[in-house]
């Protein structure tokens, strides 16, 4: 015969304790076992209330919908068993429905039988009126700005992916805890019905079991009028207090999970820090009990004997507090006087940096790991999506303190250049407007220094209804890393050299020897090499498919050494690399184009050395950035790439002219677009 843990281990002990709970509303159950059944269900509501309280998170007690259900089920199922017998063998005596209900219902009688129906009533408008209802009304609210927040939540997932912050399989646990969150808070919506539903059942019951009792007995067993009322009464109180009591346990573990905050945190500790924490909230309480103490006809020893515990819990906290401020700090070790200065000398001369980050002295806290600090690591998680998506190794970025900035500020820097600064608040958390939000919230208006976006500094407390109003909220860590890596991103080209394109060649001479051997320096230059991978990068094209790089230069190095016309024969080569990266999968690529005589204008505009170079009036090329600009401007608002497709001789001058002005269009020559590519014509820009 299996054991119950071996049920329970091999997951038919849930669906046969189910069953076993239906068959109880038809199978008569003799008082013995209602004893027992009974008294396991007021053990299973307090596990079930000590379980809620001991939980870390919500999520952690993600079964307690179902928990909450079965157990409801099991106590209406008593509930029937239970009125069954009471109503079938009630005349025999108040021991006919076993001694649990024959002791709740003497208990709490006591001999006064309008007593105890006042007190069972009372039990029940407290439990079905304060409890259930307030905790229906958590879940409906929790459930529906959970709901709500979800868009918020799985665009700040995405923020920290692709700034680099969490890996993939990360980003994919946090996408599932928010879905699961939402899940859990929509259960609990629904099963708190579940407990106001009991909480009416039971108030039926006992009416049904009292009037039901009194017209069985006196009219079915000839019992006089006060026996019966006595003995039903007894049994009926007796039921509904037993049903009650697990009904009002269940309906406290409903409230208490829906009004945890979704963070880790133990419930017990956290309350006594917060209400009894504060020496000053506890000298006012004391103070007042005092002062109610010493009230004439008031009950004085008592409010005078509360007056002095709270004042002693004071003064003790206040002791533990003074202590832990007195500590004293670590004595810093005693520096040796400096030896005689040094004439000048090469070591003097620091090299350039090639990535740096300067902060004021209020972001130090962000890099300080004794202070909680986590921008180091999310560095590191920049410096490796980067290096894995560009293909090199991204140069470490060197992390300083800067007096001369302002203490919230920070600065980028590029060989000793700054390319990026802007300001964060580490005490507080920026609210991005990703375009549709449904309402404001209040704090620092700014930009997102990373990408322009509109932005507010909030409180950390209102991250929760920032999110809920289509915000995306992200920590200051990940507003630094974020444009650390937009930066990178952009200046890729500049930090890829020699040293790099060595590390390249070498790791690909590992797996391809002689293909490496033939190209460098056989027939082509390294330096050479170098600025085709730069003209690559500076056009967001990145090098991981070193092979078909290099195979395709050694093709066509016999012909040429021009780094530009070899650019373009290995755009060609990475053609479907390149239409993937900005179409993804799908099978058309919508495209801009040149009217036939502004793209005739241009090829005759001048040719230096096969290599055409717009002698454009200022006018003209200033109509046409801006005719491109806004063309890229509405693919963007149709969530579209915007592409520009030009004649392959035309290319690389259209894709420098625009660069600057244009930052997210990508020029494409016909040459590149893969055969298995439909071109879809957008629009065609002209004079």
């Amino acid at each position: 015969m299996p054991s119950l843990t071996t049920l329970l281990r091999s997951g038919l002990g849930v669906p046969i304790g189910l069953l076993a709970v239906l068959a109880m509303v038809i199978v008569p159950l003799p008082p013995l076992a209602l004893d027992a059944l009974f008294t396991f269900n007021i053990a299973l509501s307090i596990v079930i209330v000590m379980a809620v309280f001991y939980v870390a998170r919500p999520l952690e007690f993600g079964v307690f919908p179902s928990v909450l259900l079965l157990a409801t089920l099991l106590r209406l199922a008593l509930n029937v068993a239970s009125t069954r017998v009471v109503l079938m063998h009630g005349h025999q005596g108040t021991g006919a429905a076993g001694h649990v209900i024959e002791s709740f219902g003497e208990f709490v009688i006591g001999g006064n039988y309008v007593v105890g129906v006042v007190v069972f009533v009372i039990l029940t408008i407290v439990n079905f009126v304060v409890v259930t209802k307030g905790a229906g009304r958590i879940s409906e609210v929790s459930a529906r700005f959970t709901l709500d927040a979800m868009p918020g939540k799985q665009m700040a997932i995405d923020a920290d992916l692709n700034a680099g912050l969490i890996t993939q399989d990360e980003a994919r646990k946090r996408r599932t805890e928010v879905r699961a969150e939402a899940d859990f808070y929509g259960s609990m919506d629904g099963a708190s019905k579940f407990v106001r539903g009991d909480a009416v059942a039971g108030i039926l019951i006992v009416v049904i079991n009292m009037v039901g009792g009194l017209a069985i007995g006196t009219m079915m067993h000839d019992m006089a009028a006060g026996d019966a009322a006595r003995n039903y009464a007894l049994l009926t109180i007796g039921d509904g207090l037993v049903a009650q009591l697990p009904a009002l346990l269940l309906s406290t573990a409903v409230a208490l999970i829906v009004t945890r905050m979704s963070g880790e945190q133990d419930m017990g500790s956290e309350v006594a820090r917060q209400l009894f924490g504060r020496p000053r909230a506890l000298w006012t309480a004391a103070g007042l009990l005092a002062v109610m103490g010493v009230v004439p006809g008031m009950p004085n020893a008592a409010f005078l004997t509360m007056a002095a515990i709270c004042a002693g819990a004071a003064w003790w906290r206040q002791q533990r507090e003074r202590v832990a401020r007195a500590a004293p700090a670590p004595v810093a070790a005693v520096a040796e006087m400096p030896a005689e200065p040094q004439d000048v000398s090469w070591d003097d001369v620091r090299p350039v940096e090639a990535i740096s980050l300067e902060v004021g002295y209020r972001l130090v806290s962000l890099i300080d790991r004794a202070q909680a600090g986590d921008l180091l690591a999310r560095i590191r998680g920049v410096r490796r999506k980067l290096s894995q998506e560009l293909g090199f190794l991204v140069q470490p970025v060197h992390i300083r303190d800067n007096l001369e900035l302002g203490p919230n500020s920070y600065r980028i820097n590029l060989a000793g250049v700054t390319v990026g600064e802007g300001v964060v608040h580490p005490d507080r958390e920026l609210a991005i407007n990703p375009g549709r939000v449904f309402g404001a919230v209040n704090g620092i208006a700014t930009r997102d220094p990373a990408f322009g976006m509109e932005a507010v500094w909030i409180e950390p407390a209102a991250r929760e209804h920032a999110q809920t109003l289509g915000y995306t909220v992200v920590d200051p860590g990940t507003v630094i890393a974020t444009h650390l890596s937009h930066v990178i991103g952009q200046h890729a080209h500049e930090l890829l050299g020699h040293e790099e394109v060595q590390q390249l060649v070498a790791t690909l001479a590992k797996t391809a020897p002689k293909l490496v051997e033939d190209l460098v320096p056989k027939l082509l230059p390294l330096s050479v090499l170098v600025r085709v991978l730069q003209g690559l990068l500076a056009e967001r094209i990145p090098i991981r498919n070193t092979r078909a790089i290099v195979e395709a230069l050694a093709e066509h190095a016999l012909r040429t050494q021009d780094p530009v016309a070899l650019q373009a024969q290995v755009r060609i080569a990475l053609g479907r690399q390149i239409v993937q990266d900005i179409a993804g999968l799908a099978e058309e690529l919508p495209v801009m184009t040149l009217e036939p005589e502004l793209e005739q204008l241009l090829q005759g505009s001048g040719q230096s050395g096969g290599a055409v170079t717009p002698g454009l009036e200022p006018g003209l090329a200033e109509r046409l950035q801006k005719q491109v600009a806004d063309a890229a401007r509405r693919q963007e608002m149709a969530g579209e790439p915007a592409v520009l497709l030009a004649p392959p001789q035309l290319r690389p001058t259209l894709a420098r002219f625009l660069r600057a002005g244009v930052p997210g269009l990508h020029v494409l020559a016909w040459n590149e677009i893969p055969d298995n590519r439909r071109v879809r014509l957008v629009t065609a820009i002209g004079r």
